[in-house]
């Protein structure tokens, strides 16, 4: 009866503040974005498991199964330890993308506008009209420096024909990424990280597999060229889109990139600002 009382008690009216409020309203957001992190992995299966566990021990405790009730709360003591190995990628996933924030980074500035993507975009036409296959993987905020060491350092200027050169089949540096940082190409057969989602089509390669693993762990751009088909696509945030023509390309790449601009211009957010103050009846 006691028990009851302070149930009552707890759920009356007064006793639910702003501060309560504020704290559910919390949990819901972190709760769905890690059902959003882990949406289409294995991670999100592994979650149904552990969901499974924590119903055996509550079961087990209630039914007094001392044996798997002992074997379950001994696992559970180390749990926190298990949860950081399986959910590496998430958590360093979800880490990255906190980072890439809107409302932490609006006021830096961009490393790569003025990069001439234009040699990609050429490049990328020219290899899917002889179906070579192809993987560009260009770097944005996040540094790509591990995956540049795993690879052969060429540090060269962005051109064309190197591009070309690069994947030409039958050559060394033909397999393997190709990592762009700024207007230079840091390196060629550089091995990236697979994506594992199980409910990815069954048409995508190795070449488009590691293009959203990649893009998915950081904020960079794919591009990817397939060698059976010759069809372009291109991918960021661990979403692809496939079968893009040179206009279309251009555009997801001035999308991701925004347009060139001079050292002295103004953040777009603040010239958007000062027009308007300027001229605020012409909005």
């Amino acid at each position: 009866m006691e028990q009851l009382h302070q149930l009552i008690a707890f759920l009356q009216i007064g006793r639910f503040g702003f501060r309560d409020a504020v704290d559910i309203l919390l949990m819901a957001l972190i709760i769905y974005r890690v059902l959003v992190l882990i949406r289409g992995t294995l991670g999100f299966h592994m979650a149904v498991g552990l969901i499974f566990l924590i119903a055996a021990y509550y079961t087990t405790r209630s039914a007094q199964l001392r044996t798997t009730h002992w074997l379950l709360t001994n696992f559970f003591t180390y749990s926190v330890f298990a949860l950081i190995v399986l959910y590496q990628a998430e958590i360093r996933r979800g880490l990255a993308r906190i980072g890439r924030n809107p409302l932490l980074t609006r006021f830096t500035e961009a490393r790569h506008y003025g990069a001439r993507y234009e040699e990609v975009l050429l490049a990328a036409a020219t290899l899917s009209s002889k179906k070579v296959g192809a993987l560009i993987i260009i770097e944005r905020e996040i540094s790509l420096r591990d995956y540049v060491e795993s690879g052969i350092i060429l540090d060269a200027e962005l051109t064309y024909d190197l591009l070309i050169n690069i994947f030409a089949p039958n050559t060394p540096l033909h397999d393997g990424a190709t990592i762009v940082q700024g207007n230079r190409i840091a390196a060629a057969v550089c091995f990236l990280p697979l994506t594992l989602d199980p409910l990815l089509s069954k048409e995508l390669g190795t070449r488009h597999r590691a293009a959203i693993g990649i893009t998915g762990d950081t904020d960079a751009v794919a591009v990817v060229v397939s060698e059976e088909t010759g069809y372009i696509s291109a991918v960021v945030g661990g979403e692809i889109q496939r079968r893009l023509d040179l206009k279309r390309l251009r555009t997801f790449l001035n999308d991701a990139f925004g347009p060139p601009r001079s050292a002295g211009d103004r953040p777009r957010g603040l010239k958007r600002l000062y027009d308007f103050l300027k001229n605020p009846l012409s909005r």
